[in-house]
């Protein structure tokens, strides 16, 4: 008897509770024995050979809900039987069913008798099980059927015999399980070195922009002071009517949580064309007061970098000279406050981006339709796809910085 046909049988018969595990076996009854971890002839829709531990852990916890199962499986470090295969199994372990195409048998079922009474050996098949019945004997009268004994006849039937008794220990679906380890620390941990690398990255971009602009300001006076100009550094952008002012140019973004764009996750999404989620990026901590982008995937060798804020109550005025660009809520209220006369004058001075998912409601944009701004949509799951959206935010940022530059 196999584990399995020994576990159906109890199972129909309602005799479950006379299975019994004893250190490493399972005791049915006085009839037979296995090893918990013996592998059983019915094969998972996912290619593994299910264990006699895992059948019977399903057949006696079948009832329950496969959430709950599953959980209680896992607290027991007992793997447990998917779902496609639950009620398949469970049919041909209660005998509804009499066979099914994922009962591989490799031994015949009446080849090996685990007999308890052969205690030292129970895994051994009994001396009679391999012996032919007088029905099946050859006739040593018939010249036909007789056949000299030979080492080579000899040699034959010991390979059978000991094919007979053999079962495999592991496939290579079960050497490829990783039982009751949990990769989640490893996860984490690739996460803080990747965060780390592009702080140490943007610090070092920071600091080249500060040292380039100081050894320019040191050309520049040296230059005047030998040829007698005035070398005073002049302001690159100057506010005049709708002109930049002076500085570094400013972008602000709502400090809403419900927005796609905040001040957590617009640099990875402008630097890096990659949109990360706000709760994902989150940090514990204070909120950074600003934080400075640039566009690293472009093919230019002048790069300006922008300042990003959330917080508009904050700027003074001549920070709103600097001001370029705006991702709004699609609320009235972001622009409560704000020195324009209404949002018309808002967007004529300054770019407006409306951030959403392409699969969100048009319901969610409608009184975004109304204002001159860029609505900007992005996917949900495809994260290869916002490169090209960041990509659109930059033609029209750099477009416009320039057309107020020279207006």
């Amino acid at each position: 008897m196999d584990p399995l046909s020994a576990l159906r049988d109890y199972t129909i018969r309602g005799e479950l509770d006379r299975i019994v595990r004893l250190n490493d076996e399972f005791r049915f009854g006085s009839d037979y024995s296995f090893p918990c971890s013996a592998e059983t002839a019915y094969r998972s829709k996912l290619g593994s050979l299910y264990t006699l531990e895992t059948l019977l852990y399903f057949v006696r916890n079948h009832h329950v809900k496969h959430i709950e199962y599953l959980q209680k499986a896992r607290t027991q470090g007992i793997p447990a039987v998917t779902l496609p295969d639950r009620k398949p199994l469970l049919e041909y372990l209660q005998g509804k069913v009499s066979s099914s195409d994922a009962i591989e048998f490799l031994v015949p079922p009446n080849t090996i008798n685990l007999n308890l009474n052969n205690s030292r050996f129970p895994d051994l098949p009994l001396a009679s099980s391999l012996i032919p019945s007088e029905s099946t004997a050859p006739n040593p009268n018939a010249v036909d059927n007789f056949t000299e004994p030979t080492a080579q006849n000899a040699d034959l039937s010991s390979t059978n015999m000991i094919q007979a008794i053999e079962r495999p220990l592991k496939d290579r679906e079960s050497l490829l399980e990783c039982k009751q380890r949990d990769f989640y620390s490893v996860l984490v941990a690739s996460t803080k070195r990747e965060e780390e690398r592009q702080r140490i990255e943007s610090q070092q971009r920071k600091d080249g922009l500060v040292a380039k602009s100081r050894l320019m300001g040191s050309e520049e006076t040296r230059y005047g002071d030998e040829s007698g100009y005035d070398a005073t550094p002049k302001p690159k952008m100057h506010l005049k009517g709708s002109k930049i002012g002076e500085g570094v140019p400013i972008i602000l973004v709502p400090s809403a949580s419900q927005t796609l764009i905040t001040i957590y996750n617009v640099k990875e999404f402008l630097e890096d064309g990659v949109f990360i989620p706000t709760d994902v990026k989150q940090v514990k901590g204070a909120k950074p007061d600003c934080v400075t982008v640039q566009k690293k995937f472009s093919r230019d060798r002048v790069v300006t970098a922008y300042e990003v804020r959330d917080k508009p109550s904050a700027l003074k005025a001549d920070d709103w000279d600097r001001v370029v660009a705006v991702f709004v809520l699609g609320k009235e209220w972001q622009f409560k406050d704000w020195p324009f006369k209404d949002h018309v004058e808002i967007f004529n001075k300054i770019l407006g981006f409306f951030m959403r998912f392409e699969d969100d409601s048009l319901e969610s944009a409608r009184t975004v339709k109304q204002w001159n701004v860029k609505i900007i949509s992005i996917s949900k799951n495809k994260r290869h796809q916002d490169r090209t959206a960041a990509l659109e935010v930059w033609d029209r940022l750099e477009e416009f910085v320039r057309s107020r530059s020279h207006s």
